[in-house]
């Protein structure tokens, strides 16, 4: 363990390197080119300290990588390159190290937790059953990359995600998340004249959010939130159209299956008014249980790394974790950066940490290879 610990010291230049590297390569993810761009560089810097060149899948949003070393079936390794940035943001949020923070669009969440990944599995002797997948759609909800994010965790025993931390604590537990859009069609017609003969999409729109938002559960740690609204084109005329956006965040699938009962029962209120839902589920819970094993493991390696006591956290945002604990593979996720700031002008990663994080992953992926999580055999899919 204390091997680990001195290696990444000794490469603190080079985990700097690599972090300003990604964060120059723009990336966000509404930007195919720009993501493939940095999927080259990821690949790059992915070979020249594993000696594997990555597969490059295709079908599974604008760009994936795998990694798969000997059966590829004790760990998989799961991050993504793009960002919420766009292009340009360099300029006002430069890439800088000063005052024991690095800085930069994308640093913390999560380029810095992706060069943390592969200096960890460089310094490690035997990389057989090790799997790494990164991909580019992350941030806007996997919709390419999910179904292969699930394949992988079906034949692995566990997985690792090496998403940003909570102020140092690993993620143990992630919220569900479900996301909607319900749309409103009235009538419109004269607000002065002949108000009588609309149907007010702006009076259903709010009878809907008191209905909708009465399916929160606090004391469950449900939440169901209207964000986005919109209606009504003039002052002067009764509106015949709406639109609401509503993000639920659960801690169970019962949860998330109860809630989404509850949208699709919704019903107008108003006579002729009429209305049409969208969206459902879109990440399942990433329970205690699923966690629980693997975080054990982390804080004792943590421990005897010299490092302290390691905390673990609920945490309401989701990630591509919650796709693996779904399909039942243990999963700890938190494993990246320590920092803060995420999606924020502040992002910033504290450089101290970076090769204890880097570490900390080694020890962790050179434990599940030698001794992995008890459990039936993966299926190849």
């Amino acid at each position: 363990m204390a091997a680990f610990a001195s290696a990444m010291a000794e490469r603190l230049p080079d985990l700097l390197a690599g972090v300003e590297e990604l964060v120059r390569c723009e990336s966000p993810s509404e930007d195919p080119a720009a993501v493939v761009a940095c999927a080259g560089v990821v690949a790059g810097l992915g070979t020249r300290l594993t000696g594997a060149a990555p597969e490059w899948l295709d079908g599974s949003g604008p760009a994936t990588l795998r990694w798969r070393f000997g059966s590829g079936d004790r760990v998989l390794l799961l991050g993504h390159f793009d960002t919420v940035w766009p292009v340009g943001s360099l300029a006002r949020h430069p890439f800088e190290v000063t005052g024991g923070r690095l800085t930069g669009p994308g640093c913390f969440d999560m380029k810095a937790g992706l060069v943390q990944l592969f200096h960890a599995l460089s310094v490690l002797d035997d990389l057989d059953g090790v799997s790494v997948l990164l991909t580019g759609d992350e941030e806007i909800g996997s919709p390419g990359s999910r179904a292969l994010i699930e394949a992988e965790a079906r034949r692995t025993r566990a997985a690792l995600v090496l998403e940003a931390s909570e102020g140092g604590a690993l993620k143990t537990v992630r919220k569900g998340v479900s996301g909607y859009e319900l749309r409103i069609a009235g009538r419109a017609a004269h607000a002065g004249l002949e108000p009588e003969r609309g149907v007010n999409t702006t009076t259903e729109l709010a009878h809907q959010v008191l209905a909708l938002s009465a399916l929160a559960d606090p004391a469950a740690g449900t939440t169901v939130t209207p964000t986005v609204a919109s209606s009504g084109t003039t002052r002067n005329t009764v509106p015949d159209a709406a639109r609401l956006v509503v993000d639920v965040r659960v801690g169970s699938a019962g949860e998330q299956a109860r809630v989404d009962r509850g949208m699709r029962r919704l019903a107008p209120v108003l006579d002729g008014a009429s209305l049409r839902l969208s969206g459902g589920p879109n990440r399942p819970p990433l329970a205690a249980d699923a966690s629980a094993e693997l975080f054990e493991r982390a804080r004792g390696h943590y421990a005897e790394l010299g490092f302290g006591t390691l905390r673990g956290v609920a945490v309401g945002g989701g990630s591509d974790g919650n796709l693996t604990a779904g399909v039942g593979t243990p999963t700890l996720d938190g494993l990246g950066a320590v920092g803060g700031g995420a999606h924020a002008d502040d992002e910033h990663v504290t450089v101290a940490e970076l090769p204890r994080r880097a570490a900390l992953v080694a020890a962790l992926v050179d434990s599940l290879v030698r001794e992995p999580l008890a459990g039936t055999d993966r299926v190849e899919p």
